[in-house]
């Protein structure tokens, strides 16, 4: 596999775990019930299409 070709797998991860950490520290500084869940489900929609470790815990 080549250099050019990894790019954009890199470049998805990176922005797949920068967006995990934003949603991560949003979801500890949440107030309201409402917010939680809103949040809890974007996480869930993600971890639907990344493979590995859950991004939440259970």
């Amino acid at each position: 596999m080549s250099a050019p070709s990894r790019r954009p797998e890199i470049r998805r991860r990176r922005t797949r775990k920068h967006k995990i950490a934003s949603l991560r520290r949003r979801l500890a500084a949440s107030k309201t019930d409402n917010e939680r869940n809103q949040i809890t489900a974007k996480l869930h929609k993600l971890s639907i299409a990344s493979p590995g470790q859950p991004l939440m815990k259970a």
